[in-house]
């Protein structure tokens, strides 16, 4: 008897090689896709005034105002800076700005390196508007940021400096210390300063500054949780009314 051979296996078909992608197809569009980001987020920014709704110079007299009827008392400047924006800005019949009211709010802000206290009044996409301060005193970097910053000195005083001045900048009550977006300084709040402070940008882009000391520093879990929470919820409440 013949032996019986074993039955070959099939060989299956080879695959072509898969074609070689084009490098240069890749790169264009890429290129083209950040070109086209680039040029969105600077028509964005070319157009961001018109979503301002607080001026800088109403702040400044509002502030000054409450310094004069209540002078060294915070708590009195608060209530009457809370009452003027309600009711220049009223929150119940369509409101164009919305605004936090309860001024019982607070919670720890730890940033560059200073630690103060704040109470978020107005936070949206392009605008904020705090109470910021400490009876301590605090010392710091005010970050690199992407929006115009506004600090009047409602008591207390401030010290500054930026690289290359010999003197420090000094600001007390009724002062504005205005940092144009794109530009940093040490400062120094003394024991017992508060200021209202106002920022016009794109305020998200901030937040990293503000939140950063949390991850590196403090573990402060409870303060994170409250200030995205209440950041949060101001940010919604305006996009509800249409302010961004």
């Amino acid at each position: 008897m013949g032996k019986i051979q074993p039955e070959r296996p099939h060989a299956t078909p080879e695959q072509p090689p898969p074609k070689p992608q084009n490098n240069f197809t890749k790169w264009i569009t890429r290129i083209a896709a950040l070109l086209l980001l680039a040029a969105t987020f600077t028509w964005l920014d070319g157009i961001k005034d018109r979503w301002y709704v607080l001026e800088p110079k109403f702040l400044h007299e509002l502030a000054q105002e409450a310094i004069s009827i209540s002078p060294n008392d915070a708590q009195g400047m608060i209530s009457h800076i809370l009452t003027n924006l309600t009711s220049t800005y009223p929150q119940l019949d369509s409101p164009g700005i919305s605004l936090n009211v309860n001024a019982s709010e607070w919670v720890f802000n730890n940033a560059g390196g200073a630690m103060g206290a704040m109470y978020i009044i107005h936070a949206s996409i392009t605008e904020y508007l705090i109470i910021f301060g400490t009876p301590l005193g605090t010392e710091g970097h005010t970050g690199l940021h992407t929006a115009d910053d506004y600090f009047h000195i409602l008591v207390g005083e401030q010290w500054a400096f930026r690289p290359g001045a010999l003197e420090m900048e000094r600001y007390g009550p009724g002062d504005v210390h205005f940092l144009p977006r794109g530009t940093a300084k040490q400062y120094k709040m003394h024991e017992g300063c508060f200021a209202l402070e106002y920022a016009r940008g794109w305020i998200p882009l901030m937040m990293p500054f503000g939140l950063a000391d949390t991850f590196t520093s403090t573990l402060d879990l409870p303060t994170l949780y409250h200030t995205v929470r209440i950041t949060g919820r101001e940010m919604m409440k305006n996009l509800l009314v249409g302010k961004i």
